[in-house]
């Protein structure tokens, strides 16, 4: 079952906890002139999803999927929403274009984002931001301009069945559970990419599990991003992996 929370104005949270993985996977739907999805989530969430978007608006009437990363949890769910809002395109990035979609043959609709692009949803703008390794080759991110909302992908995420908007500490949580998931494989290019995000001045922060972080808990999220070890140390999924 996947729960529906407004974390922003016209901008909508949809989490499904998975308790095997011990955290939530979210999408975000935007209300706007051009209704867009953040995230197209998994196959097997589908449905549940789909359910959600349809309480604030009819699916078919999806015209944007913003994948911020060629993941399961962001790509997954893409066909279906292909057959079910045929008028859907996919935007990414141009790594996750070329490198990924047109390969694998996706038929769909594709809109290549470069750093600095903007799309004009109607009321909410999103603007793109490039962001290489963090945490995969293909990474980018979203700047929403009016509510200076932040579609951080797996940057800023927290483990466990989160609220929509958490304002508590969990930053060491956060850096430890990226450590045991191997999430990323060095610090140094989620450190540069901070001092970018810190310019942006976001309101909120949506990552792709947990809760949005609202400004004012924010700054220690970023405070443990550059001190706290956070990379790659042996383990996948908590898995010591032989060296």
């Amino acid at each position: 079952m996947a729960s529906l929370d407004q974390v922003a104005d016209g901008i909508y949270r949809i989490a499904t906890f998975a308790p095997r993985g011990n955290a939530t996977f979210n999408q975000f739907l935007i209300e706007d002139e051009h209704p867009t999805l953040v995230h197209a989530g998994t196959r097997q969430d589908y449905e549940a999803v789909k359910r959600a978007i349809a309480s604030v608006l009819e699916p078919s009437r999806l015209e944007y999927v913003v994948v911020l990363q060629f993941e399961g949890d962001e790509f997954g769910a893409m066909d279906q929403f292909a057959t079910d809002a045929a008028g859907a395109v996919v935007v990414c990035g141009p790594v996750a274009a070329r490198a990924f979609l047109h390969q694998l043959g996706y038929a769909g609709a594709i809109r290549e984002v470069q750093d600095g692009d903007m799309l004009d949803l109607g009321s909410h703008k999103l603007r793109f931001l490039e962001t290489p390794h963090v945490h995969a080759w293909d990474s980018i991110m979203a700047f929403e301009e009016s509510t200076r909302s932040l579609f951080s992908g797996d940057l800023f995420v927290q483990p466990g069945d989160q609220p929509a908007i958490v304002r508590e500490d969990l930053s060491r949580e956060m850096c430890q559970w990226l450590r045991d998931l191997g999430v990323f494989a060095a610090e140094g290019p989620v450190r540069r990419v901070l001092d970018r995000l810190e310019g942006l001045a976001p309101s909120i922060v949506h990552p792709m599990h947990g809760g949005s972080l609202t400004a004012d808990v924010l700054p220690v999220y970023v405070r443990a991003l550059r001190t706290e070890p956070l990379a790659f140390n042996g383990k996948l999924f908590g898995r010591t992996v032989p060296s």
